[in-house]
C-alpha cells in the first residue's frame, strides 16, 4: 500500500479543517454513503449525504469556542482498499476530547469515511 501512505494524514488534515471552519458540507464530503456510524447505544446507517450534513449542522454548537484541534492520527490496519485508523482528537477552546476508530474506503470520489466507531478516550 506504498501509494497510499500519506492519504491518512492527508484526509484528516482536509476533516480537520471542515471540523474547525464548522462547515457541515464540507464534514459530510468526508463520508461515503452509504456508511454506518456505531454509537454506543445506537447505530446510524447512512444513506443520504444529506443525513450527515444535517447530524454535523445540529452538532457543531458543541465545538463552539474551539479554535484549535491536535490530532494523533494512528493507522491500525491498512489494505489497497480500506484503511482503520485511531484518531485522537485534543480540542482547545472547551470541548470534550474524543477518540475515534475510522474505516475509510476507496471510492470512485477518493477516500471516505466508511464506519466510525468512538473509543474510550485517555
Amino acid at each position: 500500500m506504498n501509494e497510499n501512505n500519506e492519504v491518512h494524514t492527508q484526509f484528516f488534515d482536509s476533516y480537520t479543517r471542515a471540523l474547525i471552519d464548522r462547515e457541515a458540507a464540507a464534514i459530510a464530503e468526508h463520508y461515503a454513503v452509504p456508511a454506518l456510524i456505531e454509537f454506543p447505544g445506537q447505530r446510524i446507517l447512512v444513506t443520504d449525504a444529506g443525513q450527515t450534513r444535517d447530524f454535523f449542522a445540529q452538532a457543531v454548537g458543541q465545538y463552539d469556542g474551539v479554535t484549535e484541534v491536535d490530532t494523533a492520527v494512528e493507522v491500525a490496519a491498512s489494505t489497497a482498499h480500506s484503511i482503520w485508523v485511531d484518531v485522537t482528537w485534543t480540542y482547545h477552546g472547551g470541548a470534550p476530547d474524543e477518540r475515534n476508530m475510522y474505516q475509510l474506503v476507496r471510492t470512485d470520489e477518493g477516500w471516505k469515511i466508511a464506519v466510525l466507531t468512538p473509543l474510550e478516550y485517555g
